[in-house]
């Protein structure tokens, strides 16, 4: 890393010391602390999701702004203030990130902020629980999500429960194509939609396995095809949502977000609150499970990884 960036970036010592002796690490971001869930239970799912990472056999390194800081493994009170201050939290894209960094503030990272972090210090694996995409009514409202032109561009795999389901996913798809951006199934040949197991669509390739995964991205970067990889790894069966039943929920919330004229980055984590009320919390149980699967599932894609 040059001296210009090492101005700008921390490390946590053990995350540090991972990147240092080739231990693999996998990248958490911290909008689902902050704009996700509320406190306590977005404190314990961040303790929880690295504790995952660990016992998998790799490094968590859960990233945000601290204080005009790029911050890439975060320490308790680093998690605190994050859960505790919640959506006073600056949410942060790639756009926000040189805004949160010279006005010293702390900020929480979407996936297309915390893939460019991870990517500034090498790190290739990623866990998140869904990415965003093509809104719906795009056509009129031009919403699309920035973690797509990052997908696009930067060499960090995103292991997630699909698209949210929140979300235009067929034109998701097609806007992914055009950049170039694969997506893997692990171990299924039909794209997950977040809540559910189930969607319309099929991914590009399924993967048997964590090992053939890894494969597949050692040959992408090595052959220099720049961009990420998204990996739809389904929410655990038993926390998963009937198509059907789920997208009426989402229909009601969308509905109830355009009345109120939410646009922007408001939406998601409306939405996501709504759908949590209208399903009387079920719908964040769900979302914490897939959160935790995803984990798991990037702990050991990137083992295999630094086994290459």
């Amino acid at each position: 890393m040059n001296n210009e960036l090492s101005n700008y970036i921390t490390f946590s010592e053990d995350v540090e010391h991972a990147l240092l002796n080739a231990i693999p690490v996998v990248a958490l971001e911290s909008t689902i602390i902050s704009h996700g869930m509320s406190y306590p239970k977005n404190l314990e799912t961040a303790k929880k999701v690295e504790g995952i990472v660990r016992a998998n056999g790799a490094v968590p390194a859960t990233i945000a702004i601290i204080k005009g800081k790029l911050k890439i493994g975060l320490d308790h009170s680093e998690l605190e203030l994050l859960a505790k201050e919640g959506q006073k939290v600056h949410k942060t894209s790639r756009r926000d990130i040189p805004y949160v960094v010279s006005s010293m503030k702390t900020g929480a990272t979407t996936v297309a902020a915390t893939m460019f972090i991870s990517s500034l210090a090498g790190i290739k694996v990623f866990a998140t629980g869904g990415i965003g995409g093509v809104h719906r009514g795009a056509s009129q409202t031009f919403d699309i999500s920035a973690d797509l032109q990052e997908l696009g561009k930067t060499n960090v795999a995103v292991i997630c429960a699909g698209i949210k389901s929140i979300l235009d996913i067929g034109l998701t798809l097609e806007y992914l194509e055009t950049y170039g951006v694969p997506v893997l199934g692990n171990n299924v040949e039909q794209l997950p939609a977040f809540y559910s197991r189930e969607s319309d669509f099929k991914v590009n390739f399924k993967m048997n396995n964590e090992k053939e995964i890894a494969d597949f991205l050692k040959v992408k970067w090595d052959l220099g095809l720049k961009g990420g990889v998204v990996i739809g790894n389904p929410v655990p069966a038993e926390f998963s949502y009937d198509k059907s039943q789920i997208d009426a929920v989402i229909n009601d919330a969308i509905k109830e977000m355009n009345e109120k004229e939410i646009v922007g980055k408001e939406s998601t984590p409306f939405l996501l609150k709504r759908i949590s009320e209208l399903t009387k919390g079920k719908s964040l149980d769900s979302n914490i499970e897939l959160v935790l699967n995803n984990a798991r599932v990037a702990s050991l894609i990137a083992v295999e990884l630094s086994r290459l």
